[in-house]
């Protein structure tokens, strides 16, 4: 059982004419590079957020990376942020020159311990990075009153949280700039990949368009600074437009399954589900669940043809791509620990209950028998 290609196909065929719809549209219009399609999702995206501006790139990494060069963040600045999250975030820094400096997360949400951020600030901080993880924010208040105190920016990855919102907020209107993807598997996808960046400032939003476009601006061929080929394809961008009306039916699907799973998981011996921080609106990207014994768990359930994913089984700064930048095993304690207890279940707005309880039955069962 593939929980992504359950998810995706049966999206698909749901709606596969709006899709296709979509396709021929752009096809038929004979312009296929930043065209209407793109222009008008950015204006659609940013209204959605109640910003003036979106920037449309190739996929979510970038959209990370040219939101961080944009702010003028690069080589040997220092941007504060967590290891438990996906490699991208901490390539995008890297990417741009940037040296990350990690601090821990919360066992009670497996998000950024906002409590260790003013330790870890240094003269060479130019950047507070919280990655809004499994579908609901960081605390923003008081990274907000750290950036204000130390004139830092504040870059939200938002790669997992579209449309979650905190204190009424929407995830991405809280910071300088934020970062979205829109991979196939996001609360918001595409059918390939892409990304965006969306900010209050029209410096920003300026910056970030000619970084995306060789760092030209208008004329092609003139170079205004150096820059990247980061473009948003038209046709996901098209087909993003058509989504973008349907995401907060993704949103309420998706917690249509995170209750049902709360409802019969419930009571389930030494299984921990998830959070809900006070005053957040929880998405549901992935419904991130904890056992002290998880791969004993994960491998019985293998033998009932249910596999299961992991987000994620090795902290950033325990792999040795990152081994340069000095974290060795035990920096982040609270991190590594979840590292071997935290494992994903199906979600997708489309989950049918059938499926639902294949799992649920399957799991009770297994952790029954530990």
């Amino acid at each position: 059982m593939t929980t992504h290609v359950w998810g995706y196909l049966s999206e698909y065929e749901k709606e596969k004419d709006d899709i296709l719809d979509a396709v021929q549209t752009v096809f038929s219009s004979g312009k296929l590079v930043l065209g209407e399609s793109v222009s008008g999702f950015e204006a659609e995206f940013a209204a959605y957020h109640g910003l003036p501006h979106a920037t449309g790139v190739d996929n979510g990494t970038n959209a990370l990376k040219l939101a961080i060069e944009a702010l003028g963040i690069g080589p040997g600045d220092e941007v504060v942020t967590v290891s438990n999250t996906a490699a991208p975030t901490v390539l995008a820094i890297t990417g741009a020159g940037a040296v990350p400096v990690f601090v821990d997360v919360r066992e009670s949400d497996f998000l950024m311990d906002t409590d260790q951020v003013a330790a870890a600030i240094t003269p060479r901080t130019k950047a507070i990075l919280p990655v809004h993880l499994y579908g609901q924010c960081v605390d923003m208040a008081p990274l907000r009153a750290l950036a204000d105190q130390h004139g830092l920016k504040v870059v939200e990855d938002c790669a997992q949280a579209h449309g979650a919102r905190h204190h009424g907020q929407v995830a991405g209107t809280m910071s300088d700039a934020a970062a979205f993807s829109f991979y196939p598997t996001k609360v918001l996808g595409a059918y390939g990949d892409g990304g965006a960046v969306i900010t209050a400032d029209e410096r920003t939003d300026h910056a970030l368009k000619q970084l995306r476009y060789y760092g030209m601006e208008k004329v092609y061929y003139v170079v205004r600074t150096p820059g990247h080929n980061s473009r948003l394809d038209e046709v996901q961008a098209e087909i993003l437009r058509r989504k973008l009306g349907r995401l907060d039916d993704y949103i309420a699907g998706r917690n249509a399954v995170a209750r049902r799973y709360e409802e019969r998981l419930g009571d389930v011996s030494g299984l921990r589900l998830p959070a809900t921080n006070p005053g957040n609106t929880h998405v549901y990207y992935v419904y991130v669940v904890r056992h002290p014994q998880r791969d004993a768990i994960i491998e019985a359930l293998k033998e009932r043809d249910i596999s299961l994913n992991i987000s994620y089984p090795w902290p950033v700064h325990t792999m040795s791509g990152f081994a340069h930048l000095g974290w060795g095993e035990g920096s982040l304690p609270v991190t590594e620990r979840l590292a071997g207890e935290i494992f994903s279940l199906p979600m997708y707005p489309s989950l049918a209950e059938t499926e639902q309880d294949h799992v649920i039955d399957a799991l009770r069962d297994v952790v029954a028998s530990l």
